[in-house]
């Protein structure tokens, strides 16, 4: 087939000599730019951020762990109404709603609610696509932290009782494990009285 430029180049293939052959030059090119390389990353700046002593500056649009947030009244915004779930491309999200008993007023906004919302923080990809969904402004991802490091899979799933905001600090949970009915009937107690 005849090109369109009619710019054509012939190329000739050379036989290869006995030491292109045995690829020697090649093998030593590389050897001489990884030891220049080398040696040169020893007189430079350290690179290495120790991380979790040490933290690297943050950007300014920097999307880090969630949080569900709570209103002035220090009631839930979320109304399960799915949306942050079915935004997130990862399918990082799950969730169960459920309707609002009597007396419950003082703990939800709506009356619908989560029961259980969960993210899986090893599928997150924090692209804040939930955050836009949300139209109660519920889900927030924090500028100033990222998800901890952690050791076992199931300590990467965030339950309600890592991600709402805390009424006090000591009732946030260690992991990310949802609250059994009796701590979140003491909970409730609690956030009542108070």
């Amino acid at each position: 087939m005849e090109s369109l430029s009619k710019r054509a180049k012939v190329l000739e293939k050379k036989p290869m000599t006995f030491a292109e052959r045995a690829y020697l030059p090649a093998i030593f090119q590389g050897l001489t730019i990884t030891m220049r390389h080398f040696f040169r990353a020893a007189t430079k700046k350290q690179v290495t951020v120790r991380y979790p002593d040490e933290t690297r500056p943050f950007s300014p649009v920097f999307r880090g762990l969630h949080v569900l947030k709570r209103d002035e009244a220090g009631r839930e915004r979320c109304t399960a109404c799915g949306l942050c779930a079915v935004a997130c491309p990862a399918e990082a999200i799950t969730m169960v709603a459920g309707e609002r008993k009597k007396g419950e007023e003082n703990l939800y906004r709506e009356e619908k609610y989560a029961v259980s919302y969960e993210i899986n923080m090893l599928r997150c990809i924090f692209c804040g696509l939930c955050e836009e969904a949300c139209p109660k402004a519920a889900v927030y991802l924090q500028a100033d932290k990222m998800a901890p490091p952690r050791f076992e899979r199931d300590e990467f799933i965030y339950g309600k009782d890592r991600l709402v905001e805390p009424v006090t600090p000591d009732n946030r949970s260690k992991r990310g494990i949802q609250l059994t009915p009796e701590q979140a009937d003491k909970l409730r107690s609690q956030m009542q009285t108070v």
